[in-house]
């Protein structure tokens, strides 16, 4: 079983930046999809960013255009850059791993999460 750990959360203002990073124990990004859920206080976990093998991304409508995901196959690290970031990203972020290439909406794999809060 592959093993997630993330890093890279912490307190930041409204407008700033924080990247998150997820080093994955095995080489796994060229057989499975990988990316990002968050869960906020009371609220349901979502799904955030995810990228397949072949590099196509997909975003939530809520991060577009401020969250860029990629991943560095060498290392075996995926990441999530967060910019411009607003109290309601207020999450703890979970990397995962898709169940399948191309998709992370049924995951086989979570970490253990990192916090992120953003509050002036």
């Amino acid at each position: 079983q592959v093993q997630l750990v993330e890093s890279g959360g912490g307190l930041v203002q409204p407008g700033g930046s924080l990247r998150l990073s997820c080093a994955a124990s095995e080489s796994i990004f060229s057989i499975y999809a990988m990316g990002w859920y968050r869960q906020a206080p009371g609220k349901q976990r979502e799904l955030v960013a995810g990228i397949t093998t072949g590099g196509i991304r997909m975003y939530a409508d809520s991060v577009k255009g401020r969250f860029t995901i990629s991943r560095d196959n060498a290392k075996n690290t995926l990441y999530l850059q967060m910019n411009s970031l607003k109290p309601e990203d207020t999450a703890v972020y979970y990397c995962v791993r898709g169940s399948e290439w191309y998709t992370v909406r049924s995951v086989g794999s979570w970490g253990q999460g990192t916090q992120v809060t953003v509050s002036s």
